[in-house]
This record gives C-alpha cells, sequence and structure tokens, in this order.
C-alpha cells in the first residue's frame, strides 16, 4: 500500500470513528404521539407505541423507551432512554398497558390498532433482562380492542372494559369487561348487570374502595362526546355497578382525557381531551370529590400548558406527570407536563420534578427538662450543674489514658534502647512522638532495663494530669521496670480519684 492510500484509510476510519461517536453522544428524541401506553415500573415511566401526529395513525415506527423518575429533572432537559432495539412488538396504537405479574413488576400490554397482524393478544415486558414474551394464557380468549384503559388492581387482576372491537367492522364500540389475571394467566368476564353505555376513549381510574370510576368518553354510532354528569362505578370485589349523578361546575363532554386518583384518595383529577366545542386551557382541568360527587375548577397556579387530546397520565410521587398526546407544539412545549398535586388547595404548573424522599422513622422525642426549683437534698437531674456530673468522666479518661501513655512510654522506651544499640555513633538523639511532643534519648551510658522503678518528679504530679502527654525523663542511674511500671501507675490513679473526691466534696458543700 502506498503511502498515499495509507494516509487515505487512516483518514476514512477516524472520521468514522468520528462519526460513531457523534452518534452516541446525541441524545434520543423520540417523535410527538398519541394513543401510546406509559407504565410506572420501579421508578421507571416506559412509553410504548403509539402515532405520530400530523402524520396519521400509519406512520407509528417501533419506539419503546423510559425516562427515569428516581432523579430530579426539568421538563425542558429530558433525558430519554432508548429501548427499540429489543421491541419486538409489531407496530400498534391505542393499546392498554398494567403493571403486574407474579412479582408486580412486568409491564402487560393488551390489545391496540396495528396495520399487520400482530402475534398475540398480550406482550409481557420484563425491565430485569429487558426481554419480551408472549404468554400462554388460558380460559376464553377474548376479541382484539383498542381505544380502551387497562386498570390493575392491588390483586394483579387486570381489567378491561369498553372500547372499540377490532375484528367486528359491525360491532364498533362494546361494552364488555374483560379481566385477565395477571398472575395465573387465566381470562375472564365481569358482569353486564347495569353496565354503562358503550363507548371509546373514557376516563377511568381505580379508586381506595377498590371501585373503578368510568367516565365521559366517545360514542362511535352517536358520533358524540359523552357527558360528564353521570359517573360509573365497577366494584372489583363484588362484581357489580353502580351509577352516580354529579353535579356542581360539571366539564363539557368530553373524550380522549386523562383520569387519576388525587393523593388523598378523596377526588379525581381529569385534564385535556377533545369536546364538542374546542377546549380552552382554562376549561382544560377540573376535581371531582368523591365524598359528594361534585365538580369543581381547582385553584391553578403557573403557566397553565395547552390542552392535549389522547395523552397518558401517571401519578408519581406528588406530580400527576402527562406525557406526549395531541394539541401541543413540540418545539415549544415539553413532551412532559407536571401538576403539583400535593395541595388540595393549590395545583401548580410546574418544570420542575424532585422525587420523593424515602420516608425516615420519627426518633422519640426527649422529655422536657425540669425548670422549676428543686429540693437541695434530692435534686432533680435538670437543677444538677453540668460541671458537676464531669469528674467522673474525667477520672476514668485521665486512667484510660495513664494505661494508654505508660505503654506507649514502655514502648517508646524499648525502641529507644534497639535504636541505640545500632547506633554507632553514640550521638545524643532527638525524636518528636505522635502527639508532637519532644523525646530526648539517654545519652550512650544510659540503658534502660527492667529492674528497678522508675522516679517520678513531684512536679509532675503536682501538675493537671494531662493524659500523658508530657513524657518523664530518665535519670543516668535510674533504670525502668515493668513491676515499678504497673506501681507508678496505680499511684497515679488514687491520686486522681483523690483529687475527683475533693472537687465533689467541694461542690457539694458549695450546693
Amino acid at each position: 500500500m502506498s503511502q498515499k492510500n495509507l494516509i487515505c484509510f487512516i483518514l476514512w476510519l477516524l472520521i468514522q470513528l468520528l462519526v460513531e461517536i457523534n452518534c452516541q453522544m446525541v441524545p434520543y428524541k423520540p417523535k410527538q404521539r398519541e394513543g401510546h401506553t406509559a407504565t410506572l415500573i420501579d421508578n421507571k415511566l416506559y412509553i410504548l407505541g403509539g402515532a405520530y401526529t400530523g402524520n396519521g395513525n400509519a406512520d407509528v415506527e417501533k419506539d419503546f423507551f423510559y425516562l427515569d423518575v428516581s432523579a430530579s429533572f426539568n421538563t425542558q432537559n429530558l433525558s430519554w432512554n432508548d429501548l427499540s432495539n429489543i421491541n419486538v412488538v409489531p407496530l400498534h396504537y391505542d393499546a392498554a398497558s398494567v403493571k403486574g405479574g407474579a412479582s408486580n413488576n412486568s409491564l402487560f400490554l393488551f390489545g391496540g390498532s396495528n396495520d399487520t397482524v400482530m402475534d398475540s393478544l398480550v406482550y409481557i415486558f420484563n425491565p430485569q433482562d429487558e426481554s419480551w414474551k408472549i404468554p400462554e394464557i388460558t380460559g376464553n380468549t377474548p376479541v382484539r380492542k383498542s381505544e380502551l384503559t387497562g386498570i390493575i388492581d392491588h390483586k394483579g387482576i387486570m381489567y378491561l372494559w369498553g372500547g372499540y372491537d377490532e375484528v367486528d367492522v359491525n360491532i364498533n364500540d362494546v361494552n364488555d369487561m374483560l379481566i385477565l389475571d395477571t398472575i395465573n394467566l387465566v381470562w375472564g368476564k365481569g358482569s353486564l348487570f347495569g353496565v354503562p353505555s358503550i363507548r371509546e376513549y373514557y376516563g377511568c381510574t381505580l379508586l381506595s374502595d377498590n371501585n373503578i370510576i368510568y367516565m365521559g368518553g366517545y360514542q362511535f354510532d352517536q358520533g358524540q362526546e359523552l357527558t360528564l354528569n353521570q359517573v360509573y362505578l365497577y366494584d372489583t370485589i363484588n362484581d357489580n355497578w353502580s351509577t352516580e349523578t354529579t353535579s356542581g361546575e360539571v366539564p363539557s363532554g368530553r373524550d380522549s382525557f386523562s383520569t387519576v386518583l388525587g393523593l388523598d384518595g378523596q377526588r379525581v383529577i381529569i385534564f385535556g381531551g377533545y369536546a364538542t366545542k374546542d377546549l380552552t386551557p382554562e376549561d382544560s382541568l377540573y376535581e371531582l370529590n368523591l365524598i359528594n360527587f361534585e365538580w369543581r375548577i381547582p385553584k391553578i397556579f403557573g403557566q397553565i400548558p395547552e390542552v392535549r387530546m389522547n395523552h397518558k397520565a401517571n401519578v408519581i410521587g406528588k406530580y400527576m406527570v402527562i406525557s406526549f398526546g395531541f394539541g401541543y407544539d413540540q418545539s415549544t412545549e415539553s413532551d412532559i407536563l407536571l401538576l403539583d398535586i400535593s395541595n388540595v388547595d393549590e395545583y401548580i404548573w410546574t418544570n420542575e420534578f424532585f422525587p420523593l424522599l424515602p420516608s425516615i422513622p420519627p426518633t422519640s422525642s426527649s422529655p422536657p427538662l425540669n425548670t422549676s426549683p428543686s429540693n437541695k437534698s434530692s435534686p432533680s437531674i435538670s437543677s444538677i450543674p453540668s460541671s458537676a456530673t464531669s469528674p467522673t468522666t474525667t477520672v476514668v479518661g485521665a486512667i484510660i489514658g495513664t494505661l494508654f501513655g505508660a505503654a506507649l512510654l514502655s514502648f517508646g522506651g524499648f525502641y529507644l534502647y534497639k535504636s541505640k544499640r545500632r547506633d554507632d555513633n553514640n550521638q545524643v538523639g532527638r525524636n518528636i512522638d505522635t502527639h508532637g511532643q519532644e523525646i530526648i534519648q539517654p545519652t550512650s551510658n544510659e540503658y534502660i532495663t527492667i529492674n528497678e522503678p522508675i522516679r517520678i518528679p513531684a512536679s509532675a504530679i503536682n501538675k493537671n494530669y494531662n493524659h500523658a502527654q508530657e513524657l518523664i525523663p530518665i535519670a543516668n542511674n535510674e533504670r525502668l521496670t515493668l513491676h515499678g511500671l504497673q506501681q507508678e501507675i496505680q499511684d497515679l490513679k488514687q491520686i486522681i480519684l483523690q483529687n475527683g473526691k475533693q472537687s465533689t466534696s467541694v461542690m457539694e458543700n458549695n450546693n
């Protein structure tokens, strides 16, 4: 290979490397969509499928990605994680999804519209190993439906009511209740007695009393949005239906809106949707009181976003998290909207998301100190000066310090002796101990043995004990013994204990 060809080859490799690195550094930006699913599992909001707005339902592709909600983020700078390369679900939109399974940590996807034949009615995604599978489900297999919402209860049962019949073009909307046990993988059906009229694109959510509330929606055969002056309750425990009439500021008839349960479990919040008359931003958010079934427009702070249709909403922490939808400009407004619903008196539109911190068990508070005058013969704890309780602690600390210092002194003496034996110049050396104190080594004619006790100057005893900070010099004719060292430690202990008793007696006399 010529030099010129070699240079060209190297340049080509560099260009390929730069292109690959650049592609990896470009953050993933999903397209705007409606009719997708949004499923929260282990602090990850998984977005799957949907139709790209403005391009019709044919242009859906196989996008699959998630938003990590375990950390704070700003909606103006979202960090999406792309999983499209592992997605095996055919193109679809208007499907239903829930979090369920034996461990309550799998994504169950049901039905949906599509332009190609789907291999299964249900797909399951395992976030732990990021794998998809088609389950084997027993029972009477239902027909495929779309334009409905899936609800999961606390026992892992998935409820799929109403929607659009994707198989029989002569039926269109339906009002049957499909039931899927996501743990045992068994199909069932719910009661039709007292069931609401057929509809699609309705709003629903699971309530605290195990009822599912249904409202609004679109009736295909009539070509109209249904009113919200009535709501319908399905009892998941007793498998029956009931109806409640609403009052107050009843929203206009609408479909394709989102519905969530408030944090206190006593109210339902709805947002957006289609209506016979186009909704305004001020007419897009309502709250239904579940005690008296009265509607009201809540007090709102922050910049009110544009009305969205066919979006999804999840309650994450203290926020109603709204994802994608139709009706907003993606170049000027974020794909994610955040409504802080922690204060029932005023909801706040915000761009900042902060996850809930793990709850810390409250510590038991100390009982209040007794500040009343006390009897000198039997003083309370609060009446004793803090200094009066310190001599014992000081004595104990002094004893420990004495033992520790003696051990250090013995080790230091032995170390000096060994060093001096190896030192041929017989000169006086100086070292610095770990406390920054100067240790004066003995001259060459001084030896440290273990025969005679050490002499402690009286000045060292009379001084306040300083936890072995002051080293005791060794006289030329005095030698260190282990027995003598122990005896001196006992003497120091007696002196310190006597000083402590005298201090205590003085303070008792003063009291």
